[in-house]
Order: structure tokens, then C-alpha cells, then sequence
């Protein structure tokens, strides 16, 4: 499983919409870029309380990423 797969199953456990859960991967040579995209009512459920989810989520990216040698950054766009 890829970093973008983790991310999409993640999401799709959080919200309550996970048909309309979209991950898009951009890569680079030493870093990627992972953006995620939920529903509009779903993008709380993502960020969490204070941000505790979305930081939840880029440190499991984080960790994912050392096992694959890149960097990769989760953006969640609204």
C-alpha cells in the first residue's frame, strides 16, 4: 500500500461521506505532495478538534514516508 492509499482509507473512515473522498498525488523527486479533498460538511471531521486529526494524519504520513526514503506532505484543501 502507497502513502496516497493510507491517506484515502484514513479519510474514508472519518467522514461521513466516503464516495466523495478524493486523494490526488503529486509527485517530485524528493518530495511528494498528497492532497486530500472531502465533502464541504466532512473537511471538520478531517481537521479534527484544534487540528488533532490533520496532525494525526501527517504523522502517520511522516512515518509511512521514511519507510519509502521521501518526504510527502498532506495538504487538505476545502
Amino acid at each position: 500500500m502507497n502513502v496516497a492509499e493510507l491517506v484515502d482509507q484514513m479519510a474514508k473512515a472519518l467522514v461521513d461521506k466516503p464516495e466523495e473522498v478524493v486523494v490526488h498525488e503529486l509527485k517530485g523527486q524528493n518530495t511528494s505532495v498528497i492532497e486530500l479533498k472531502v465533502a464541504k460538511e466532512d473537511v471538520g471531521k478531517v481537521i479534527g478538534k484544534k487540528g488533532r486529526n490533520a496532525e494525526a494524519l501527517r504523522t502517520i504520513v511522516g512515518a509511512a514516508a521514511m519507510k519509502h526514503g521521501k518526504t510527502y506532505v498532506l495538504e487538505i484543501l476545502d
